[in-house]
């Protein structure tokens, strides 16, 4: 009895050694993936300053901000990795080089991301701000440690002014559990606390992915050569070069006036000049690509991103119905994630496999749209010229982004993997008027982005394609009839 005990005790051993070694390496890779990406936008005054005070201060805040991005590649990852881990043991069910992949791995990544999320959100990232804005208290010894002590004392303000107001939040809404629980900080007020921030990041998931899905279709445009109906490449290009050499010539000779009129004509030349520059560069781009990359790169991308948008609006459709229907279609938490059992798509593995690319697909949407709306463009990272405040704020945003992202794909019916841990437990997921009222604005506001946008792309191709562009007035949708484009273009192929 004892032996069997012993083993016992040494396989549970062993298998969290093994679940802690695992986490730790993916861990340490997405760090290591993430720091280069923030060095690659990170502005490189603020880390090589003759204070070497400051530039300690702002290695250690750009540490912080790494290991906050790290926290968020993994949310974002966390529903991929969970769904392909049970494909995968459904495919081997008898592999011993498998059974490392269990369900309490999982459950433990997810406990982490959600520890992870709450240490970023609440203490890493306010101090990393305070601490590069701190200069230490008055009357104190200048240093690091300074700067740390006011940083702390800072933040511990801010916690005391957030807790407040989430106390008479709960006391408004839960009158007789905000007395009860008044020192009950890390049952209640923390998950309290946190349920309101990921309902935050779900309706800014709801504001950002149909902008963004709608945005996905220009990004990718400008991104892959266009083909042109109906134009002459070379003559387009030949027309750019001599625009080109033309305004060259120009600002050579009018380079050395002191004139203030004349400067500013010389300003909107300089302007016209880059614009002329980007249209050539895009022309030697278009002849240069091949007839396969002109003519299949572009429409193929297009039916792609076409399809996923598509996918994802009728996959949200047929989860308000079974929400109708079918009580147990709400989202919900659970313990063990059961993985090895059945398929979490009644396709098999691959619908599985199309469930993560929908994910991830809408992970990238959000983000597009979050960085294309006018409250959030500000934010966009520049490469090299991005300072440390900008990087914190990037770094917050995109982990009130990915941390929702479970919870969002999961009440749209993307995915039925059930919420694990702490993130199947809050209190508005149980809600189903908020979740019905969910799932149909998503439906209505990305089906009406992708209706404009489509039709949109198909009047200004036209309009382009038969030279209606170059006409002095502006074109739009209410100048030129969608009846009188075909008309022209008819006529121009007689």
């Amino acid at each position: 009895m004892e032996t069997d005990d012993v083993s016992v005790r040494e396989q549970l051993f062993h298998n969290r050694v093994r679940e802690t070694i695992i986490c730790v390496l993916l861990f340490t890779c997405l760090y290591m993936v993430c720091y280069l990406i923030l060095t690659h936008f990170k502005k490189a005054a603020e880390f090589v300053t003759d204070d070497i005070e400051d530039a300690t201060v702002n290695k250690i805040a750009l540490w912080l901000c790494t290991f906050t991005l790290s926290v968020a590649v993994c949310a974002v990852l966390l529903l991929p990795i969970s769904i392909l881990s049970n494909e995968v043991l459904l495919t081997f069910p008898q592999s011993y080089y498998m059974q490392w992949l269990n369900g309490s791995l999982i459950h433990g990544l997810w406990n982490l991301v959600f520890l992870f999320s709450n240490l970023s959100l609440v203490f890493l990232m306010p101090f990393a701000y305070f601490f590069t804005e701190s200069e230490g208290f008055a009357g104190s010894k200048k240093g690091v440690m300074a700067r740390v002590y006011e940083a702390v004392v800072l933040l511990l303000l801010l916690a005391l002014l957030v807790l407040g107001i989430v106390w008479v939040a709960s006391a408004l809404l839960h009158d007789n559990v905000a007395r009860k629980s008044l020192y009950d900080l890390w049952e209640y007020y923390l998950p309290y606390l946190y349920s309101g921030i990921s309902l935050f990041g779900v309706l800014l998931l709801l504001l950002c992915t149909p902008f963004g899905l709608s945005r996905m279709f220009s990004v990718t445009g400008s991104l892959l050569v266009k083909p042109r109906l109906l134009e002459d490449v070379e003559d387009a290009l030949s027309c750019a070069l001599f625009e080109e050499d033309s305004l060259s010539r120009k600002l050579n000779c009018g380079g050395g006036s002191t004139s203030c009129w004349v400067k500013l004509n010389m300003e909107a030349m300089r302007k016209e000049y880059q614009t002329v520059r980007s249209k050539r560069v895009a022309l030697e781009m278009r002849r240069k690509a091949s007839p396969w990359q002109r003519n299949l790169g572009y429409p193929l991308a297009m039916l792609i991103l076409l399809a996923l948008t598509v996918m994802c609006v009728l996959l949200v459709c047929f989860n308000v119905l079974e929400l109708l229907l079918d009580e147990t279609a709400m989202p919900r938490g659970m313990e063990d994630p059961h993985l090895g059992m059945a398929s979490f798509s009644m396709f098999g593995s691959l619908g599985a496999a199309v469930q993560v690319v929908l994910i991830l697909y809408l992970m990238v949407s959000s983000v597009v749209g979050f960085y294309s709306s006018p409250l959030f463009c500000s934010l966009l990272p520049r490469s090299k010229d991005t300072n440390l405040t900008q990087i914190i704020a990037n770094c917050v945003s995109l982990l009130i982004l990915s941390s929702a992202l479970p919870v969002f794909s999961r009440t749209l019916g993307i995915t039925s993997f059930d919420l694990l841990g702490d993130f199947g437990r809050y209190n508005w997921l149980g809600n189903f008027y908020i979740v019905f009222l969910y799932n149909m604005l998503f439906a209505g506001l990305t089906s009406a982005s992708l209706i404009k946008t489509v039709t949109w792309a198909v009047q200004r191709e036209l309009i382009r394609a038969f030279g209606l562009h170059r006409l002095p007035l502006t074109v739009s949708r209410s100048t030129v009839p969608f009846r009188l484009l075909l008309a022209s273009g008819l006529s121009k192929i007689h």
